[in-house]
């Protein structure tokens, strides 16, 4: 390429950097995917005309829970870098002053979303040149809590729940009846990370051993419920009906002595009272005479 040429291209990007902004921010990536708890470089060149004596580099967050409400990551301003408090120890710039990458450690769920860098560099003309980036912290889901709720008595309802905290990407989630024998049962799914069973009209077959399973990419976890279902012996009817009938004979018995008892006291109250009356009579039959033979 000729001399001549090489002049008419720099002029044009001259001419380009003053009509449109000096400082322009490139992102090497868009998106980013990290497994949480490691570490990961959100990457941002920028190219400036002047002297960096004055660079400003700001890092922004905008959560996915919350995209309409961005936060300051970090900043690097007049030489100096300033975290976000809650970010302390886990973010910094990688390449200060001629690189905007910026390193995020311990990564975290709530460390998803869109980060934007925005790059200026007084007294160059124009916005700040501004960079977009998608991170995506995956992560295993938590230990699920298994719930259950209903009447346990034969004929009545009774609802599985199992519930998860957190998994990335969004686990999918079963129940299966593991005893006496295994089952796999329809499912619910209350959102994104509740799963309900609904059984109706149970019975003592119902009763077993319940897993719930959530599962995603990085991971399985499980919980468990124990249900009892007790439903009376079909003969039970007769067995009462039995049970009654010996209790009424036993009765009938238990009076049957009572009286025979009061009876045999009864004869024995009169022969002693005959006794007594006898020796009563005996007794006065004599006195007439002890008396007479008191007078003489």
């Amino acid at each position: 390429m000729s001399c001549s040429r090489r002049l008419l291209c720099a002029g044009f990007l001259m001419s380009a950097l003053l009509e449109y902004g000096a400082v322009r921010v490139t992102m090497k990536e868009t998106r980013l995917e990290v497994v949480q708890g490691d570490s990961v470089t959100l990457p941002c060149s920028f190219f400036a005309l002047n002297p960096l004596s004055r660079l400003n580099i700001i890092w922004t967050l905008a959560p996915f829970s919350d995209p309409g409400s961005p936060t300051q990551v970090i900043v690097f301003d007049h030489g100096h870098v300033i975290e976000d408090p809650s970010l302390t120890g886990r973010v910094g710039f990688a390449g200060l002053p001629w690189s905007a990458d910026v390193i995020l450690n311990s990564t975290r769920i709530s460390d998803a979303g869109t980060y934007r860098c925005m790059v200026s560099n007084p007294p160059e003309i124009g916005d700040p040149g501004i960079g977009e980036l998608t991170v995506i912290v995956m992560a295993p889901p938590s230990l699920p809590l298994c719930l259950w709720e209903g009447v346990t008595d034969p004929g009545g309802s009774v609802a599985l729940s199992c519930m998860v905290a957190e998994g990335v990407p969004v686990p999918e989630m079963h129940w299966d009846k593991l005893e006496p024998e295994e089952i796999s049962l329809p499912i619910n799914m209350d959102g994104d990370f509740t799963g309900l069973v609904q059984m109706v009209n149970i019975s003592s077959q119902t009763s077993g051993l319940y897993r719930c399973s959530v599962r995603n990419l990085l991971g399985t976890q499980n919980c468990y419920i124990n249900l009892s279902i007790y439903s009376p012996p079909a003969s039970s009817p007769g067995i009462l009906q039995g049970v009654l009938l010996t209790l009424s004979m036993a009765l009938v018995l238990l009076a049957l002595m009572v009286l025979v008892l009061w009876l045999h006291h009864s004869n024995q109250e009169r022969s002693r009272k005959g006794k007594e009356d006898k020796e009563y009579y005996n007794e006065i039959r004599y006195t007439p005479s002890l008396i007479k033979r008191s007078f003489v």
